[in-house]
């Protein structure tokens, strides 16, 4: 049990230390030339972050220019030049065609494959590098526009199991829940 817990007493603890805040507050408050950008429950800032300064300051993210082409309910389809295609991705309050804006993705969001999946959200690239942590796997995948997607993968199998690796075509997937629509 914790001092706080056995106390009572609430706690302000101010950091640099993105994983300190996220572990130790049950609040955070993400500020940026002392003003407060974002407050909220670690979970709800991390994976709903209120603009770019946010998305980028809590974990790594890899964001792509994009413009809605449609709104339909709940769902929005996005054109992103980098990906050469629209995918699919949850709208966000007052959201309309023609709007520009910023997709955003968390490398431990997206899947990589050897084979086409199925899916609304699967774009195509190479492996550019990969870095081997043992238990995880970070890929970064050159699209065909050039551009760089990370990917975080967790070794859940063993070796003698094909995983990709330097220079292999892949295929990346993601679910429409997992895009962030940023518009500044």
């Amino acid at each position: 049990m914790s001092i706080q817990e056995r106390t009572g007493v609430t706690f302000i603890v101010v950091s640099h230390d993105q994983e300190e805040a996220m572990t130790l507050a049950d609040r955070i408050a993400v500020m940026d030339k002392g003003a407060v950008k974002q407050v909220g429950p670690p979970g709800e800032v991390y994976e709903h972050p209120a603009s770019r300064f946010v998305a980028n300051f809590l974990g790594s993210m890899s964001q792509y220019e994009a413009r809605v082409t449609k709104v339909n309910g709940q769902n929005a389809e996005i054109e992103v030049p980098a990906f050469g295609r629209a995918v699919q991705a949850v709208t966000i309050p007052d959201l309309v065609a023609g709007e520009p804006l910023t997709l955003a993705i968390r490398p431990e969001k997206l899947t990589i494959h050897h084979d086409r999946p199925d899916g609304p959200n699967v774009i195509e690239g190479e492996i550019k590098d990969l870095a081997y942590f043992g238990k995880d796997s970070l890929y970064r995948v050159i699209l065909p526009s050039g551009e760089l997607l990370s990917v975080h993968a967790v070794n859940a199998k063993r070796k003698g199991d094909k995983r990709p690796d330097w220079h292999d075509r892949v295929w990346i997937s993601f679910d429409p829940a997992s895009a962030i629509l940023l518009r500044d």
